[in-house]
């Protein structure tokens, strides 16, 4: 494969510079921003590339496993499709002024370690598979990063399924037995795929305005597989559907969408943190706040997830939670009273608070039982 005439299923070695980075590889969370290999390598980067340039730069390239790439047959360059962060790697060991550009553009500085002369000849050739077409490779690719050794994390899981069946040509049965998964739960990847993009397209949710750095798609993935969602996005039964398709959420639900997102995921333009904090409990307890509106409407003016799930438990229930949850609070105070030195003189007046509100509680709840007992 030294030369341009190579054919399709060869394995060769290729001189790096041949090598172009895949902008459609399912790492990149949004792969239209992402057309430059300098926007691609500092995406790469929050992959663990500085693990691996450590790594390279101590060892040389370890020549092991080969890259997965595409190419016409008339053509010098081969892009890369299983292999992005090591040839992402190779090139900023071998390109300095790459590393600068990064930093122009991306406002990322990378710290690329110093390689031993006696190693940098490793840098300059890498044994590479050349298939004819990305259908080629999918199996072999879906199953290594799906079930495999090396697991990506759920998005570009679903990304990748997602885009495999968008080609048109493959069953949700096919992709599954590929990649050594069940069907339901590739069709639920493909299904949530659906329904981030629809909410992309229709500019209801962008995926860089996340409040927290880590875009967790796990979460959406989460909540899509309870019925309190479900219903609440009009998405229809059954769900997922044995064959996916785009835009799945009605017209009318569409804000529904936005505000499931923004509850799963903030805004950072809006200044609006995430409601769910943690996948386990923060979506069961989302889901089940989504049939009431009075709950929804309280997380909608900034109260907590924790405050509008309370309000979906019928009130006597609640009472007698609150009632609990202070005499245990009190108890806890009044075993940590010897830690009091008497100088907060504010702590007093929150005790007087506390001691006011009791007695308020306890004289209405007394005077409701004394006509209760009236009555029978």
């Amino acid at each position: 494969m030294g030369g341009a005439q190579s054919g399709a299923g060869t394995k060769a070695k290729v001189p790096v510079e041949r090598l172009r980075l895949d902008g459609e590889t399912p790492r990149l969370l949004d792969r239209a921003r992402h057309a430059t290999d300098e926007s691609i390598i500092a995406r790469l980067y929050s992959a663990g590339l500085d693990e691996l340039l450590q790594a390279i730069s101590t060892n040389g390239y370890l020549d092991i496993e080969p890259l997965v790439a595409m190419g016409a047959a008339d053509s010098d360059e081969l892009t890369v499709l299983e292999g992005n962060r090591r040839l992402a790697a190779l090139r900023l060991l071998r390109e300095p002024e790459l590393v600068n550009r990064i930093a122009s553009s991306e406002k990322l500085r990378i710290a690329v370690p110093d390689v031993k002369e006696s190693l940098r000849d490793t840098l300059d050739q890498v044994t590479v598979h050349r298939v004819a077409s990305r259908e080629d490779a999918r199996a072999f690719i879906g199953f290594k990063h799906i079930n495999g050794a090396a697991k990506w994390n759920a998005y570009a899981k679903a990304r990748f399924v997602a885009d495999w069946y968008q080609g048109g040509e493959v069953s949700i049965e096919r992709i599954a037995n590929a990649v050594g998964d069940r069907h339901g739960t590739v069709s639920r990847m493909v299904s949530a795929i659906y329904v981030l993009e629809q909410a992309i397209r229709e500019g209801l949710f962008d995926i860089e305005d996340r409040y927290t750095p880590i875009f967790n798609f796990s979460h959406l993935l989460a909540a899509l597989s309870r019925s309190q969602y479900v219903e609440y996005l009009g998405l229809g039964r059954p769900w997922p559907p044995d064959e996916p398709r785009p835009d799945p959420v009605p017209i009318e639900r569409l804000e529904c969408l936005r505000k499931v997102l923004l509850w799963i995921y903030g805004s950072t333009q809006d200044r609006v943190p995430p409601a769910v904090r943690t996948m386990n409990p923060d979506i069961k307890r989302l889901g089940e706040v989504l049939p009431h509106a009075g709950a929804r409407e309280l997380l909608a003016a900034g109260y907590d997830l924790h405050q509008a799930h309370a309000a979906t438990e019928p009130i006597d229930r609640r009472f007698v939670a609150s009632l609990l949850r202070a005499r245990n609070a009190i108890g806890d105070a009044a075993g940590s009273l010897r830690t009091y030195d008497g100088q907060d003189e504010s702590l007093l007046d929150i005790t007087e608070d506390v001691r006011e509100t009791s007695d308020a509680v306890y004289r209405n709840m007394l005077k409701k039982r004394r006509r209760a007992a009236v009555r029978t």
